[in-house]
């Protein structure tokens, strides 16, 4: 049995927990990573079974100023490193902590799944254009939105397409991944906001001259990371770690944005040739990967405030963002 400990509720308990290699690096598992290989899910086990209690303080690396000793554990062999890492995945990508209270008996039969399933689930070819409408915005009175959708995924992509569409001409694109606390609550701990106005309103003088843009407004909260679990590298960041530690504290990616679905709808939406806007050198690498040609790279840098000063830095000098 593997039951996720963040959604485990009740007098629940198990032999064993399963965690992401960076999450027991952090905790400087030491053993752990010994016996594993780089980047294998770890599985391990300590004196006692692990309540839920035990299991959150090993999970959640916001308790870990609350629950500083943990341990000692031990290293148990992983038959089935396959449907470990798929299950840590699917976690990720329900937003929740990857980690998982196990019955290491039989827990590779209860858990059948497989890197491949997990792909299949992610399969951009699925992804169909739903519904088209006029929609009137702030930066162009004449937008027009396009909504797609994927019979696998809950999650409704949009793409907001402002000025005449032509052939003959790459139109001005930016991929927004979504952001509640910037795009609708006006954070200031990020530039999210800001750039996404900025985007609209060089969309619409592109169309003032002749040309058009594209904004791809992605649902993938926290760079793929999710809302709440968005929120969790917040409080971490409270406690001093920059972005890219909070998210690895929490055993998850720094990057894990979903750019096979932005090709799909660029691809569904028959544009060939675009005019990326991003200051990320590896969002071009990885549209570029998918097969999306960027005829250019436009810069969209802008002015920092106090509470997302260290953000950016943190982009430029770990991230490789051009600011």
């Amino acid at each position: 049995m593997l039951q996720p400990v963040e959604t485990a509720f009740g007098d629940v308990s198990g032999e064993a927990m399963l965690i992401s290699a960076t999450r027991a690096a952090t905790l400087k598992l030491i053993n752990q990573i010994e016996a594993a290989a780089p980047r294998q899910p770890v599985l391990m086990r300590a004196a006692d079974p692990f309540d839920l209690s035990a299991a959150l303080a090993v999970a959640d690396p916001a308790l870990d100023m609350a629950n500083p000793l943990k341990g000692p554990f031990k290293a148990l062999p992983l038959g089935w490193e396959d449907q470990a890492r798929a299950a840590l995945e699917l976690a990720r990508m329900a937003g929740v902590l990857p980690a998982y209270l196990v019955d290491p008996q039989g827990a590779a039969e209860a858990v059948p799944l497989s890197a491949t399933d997990v792909a299949a689930f992610a399969d951009a070819t699925r992804l169909q254009i739903a519904s088209r409408a006029r929609l009137p915005v702030a930066a162009a009175e004449d937008a027009r939105i396009v909504a797609f959708r994927s019979p696998d995924d809950t999650r409704e992509h949009v793409a907001l397409i402002i000025g005449e569409q032509t052939a003959d001409r790459a139109p001005l694109v930016r991929l927004h991944s979504e952001c509640l606390t910037g795009d609708i609550l006006g954070s200031l701990k990020c530039d999210c906001g800001p750039q996404l106005d900025a985007a609209l309103h060089a969309m619409a003088s592109e169309g003032e001259k002749g040309g058009w843009g594209v904004l791809l407004y992605m649902r993938q909260e926290g760079r793929g990371i999710g809302l709440v679990n968005k929120l969790r590298a917040y409080r971490l960041q409270d406690q001093g770690f920059d972005t890219v530690d909070a998210n690895t504290r929490l055993g998850l990616p720094d990057e894990a944005r979903d750019f096979p679905t932005a090709a799909r709808m660029l691809d569904l939406l028959e544009i060939k040739a675009i005019r990326l806007m991003t200051n990320n050198p590896a969002k071009v690498d990885a549209l570029s990967a998918q097969g999306v040609h960027i005829a250019e790279r436009v810069p969209h840098a802008l002015p920092d405030n106090p509470h997302n000063t260290r953000y950016l830095a943190t982009k430029r000098d770990r991230s490789g963002h051009l600011l």
